[in-house]
């Protein structure tokens, strides 16, 4: 309520991106004391809801998606408005600033955001010393954390993205929970090229090498680009199997356009980059059931794109989903959408004669709604 009738209007003021950099600021400061934790906790305390996944237990199954807390800065913060996991990033090992300015854009009437940031990030290395302080200082969310690892520009541009994806795990292994590689977002020349069989084969290969050098075992997930062919999908899929991917992050954001509704959503429909929310809904589900009746319960599914509440994350979940996320939704409706999804999730097991949730996983995939 509050955020809709206070600070949604004046957000609405701001270009996107400063907008987005100022919510940040301001709930990583509220969230960096106890006292601004217990706050947050009261306004927007979040039902249980508890499932498996990846060898670890989550509280419920939203987390955050990535992109939201690209420097992992805030991490305090999202626990503290009920998300039961995070995913930071995208991380790059090289420092990057990102595609030129203006590079954010929203659409209100679609509930839609088009990005182009092009994973602008102070690189793997201040990310660790980041996280590092973050632990010292006593800091440390009691959430899984998953880091998005993508490619800096100038690795692609040397045909050298193997080097680059090893470097930043091996300096981040440590620190997160499970990692999700990121050869899916649109707004880095020649990324979604490394979907190729041959130079996928040859990335998460490297990948599955250095993960069995390391003792610590973490669940490495591949995160899946919408705009790509259902056989593609079937194909990279397969690969990530056979490589040693422990689960599927669906979907990525979309280049493609819906029919836009109004002036604003025109301009920001015009704007080159990844769309995500709302019009995304739809390809989200199909890839996930695509997904899912190809790898079933064996290897688990976040559904991310579009989920906004009880019956989009219920969508996501009935389609095949272990876990889920959102992004676009924290902007358009607030904090108060997580506990409102987990609350509206638990009645929908009710309603459904289900105990738990890991018993609705997939059990409408078939569907083809």
């Amino acid at each position: 309520m509050t955020y809709g009738l206070l600070v949604r209007p004046f957000l609405k003021f701001l270009d996107s991106e400063n907008a987005h950099t100022l919510s940040l600021k301001i709930g990583s400061k509220v969230a960096s004391t106890l006292p601004g934790q217990k706050m947050l906790g009261s306004l927007y305390r979040t039902p249980s809801l508890p499932i498996n996944a990846f060898g670890l237990g989550f509280r419920h199954p939203l987390g955050l998606a990535a992109g939201m807390d690209k420097k992992c800065e805030a991490l305090p913060l999202w626990p503290s408005i009920g998300f039961s996991w995070i995913e930071g990033g995208g991380i790059t090992y090289h420092p990057q600033d990102g595609n030129a300015k203006p590079r954010m854009f929203r659409s209100d009437s679609e509930r839609a955001l088009v990005n182009r940031m092009g994973f602008n990030n102070p690189g793997a290395v201040e990310t660790r010393k980041n996280l590092l302080a973050t632990k010292e200082n006593g800091s440390w969310p009691r959430t899984p954390l998953a880091l998005n690892i993508g490619c800096s520009k100038i690795s692609m541009r040397d045909n050298k993205p193997e080097d680059d994806f090893i470097a930043t795990l091996h300096q981040l292994w440590d620190f997160g929970d499970m990692f999700v590689i990121n050869v899916s977002s649109p707004n880095t020349v020649g990324l979604r090229n490394l979907g190729d069989s041959n130079k996928l084969d040859k990335l998460l290969s490297s990948i599955n090498e250095f993960r069995s050098s390391r003792d610590m075992v973490r669940p490495v997930l591949f995160k899946i680009s919408p705009d790509a062919e259902d056989d593609e999908i079937g194909m990279m899929v397969d690969i990530a199997m056979k490589n040693g991917i422990d689960g599927f992050v669906a979907v990525n954001t979309t280049t493609s356009r819906p029919m836009p509704t109004s002036t604003r959503s025109r301009r920001a429909f015009s704007e080159s980059g990844g769309l995500s929310g709302r019009p995304l809904r739809d390809r989200s589900l199909e890839v996930i059931r695509l997904v899912y009746r190809r790898v079933g319960n064996d290897y688990p599914i976040v559904g991310v794109g579009g989920i906004d509440g009880p019956e989009s994350a219920w969508d996501a979940i009935t389609s095949g989903a272990t876990l889920i996320q959102l992004y676009s939704a924290l902007v358009f409706n607030g904090p108060a959408v997580v506990k409102k999804t987990i609350r509206g999730l638990k009645r929908k097991l009710h309603q459904e004669g289900l105990t738990n949730l890991q018993d609705a996983v997939g059990i409408f995939s078939d569907n083809n709604r």
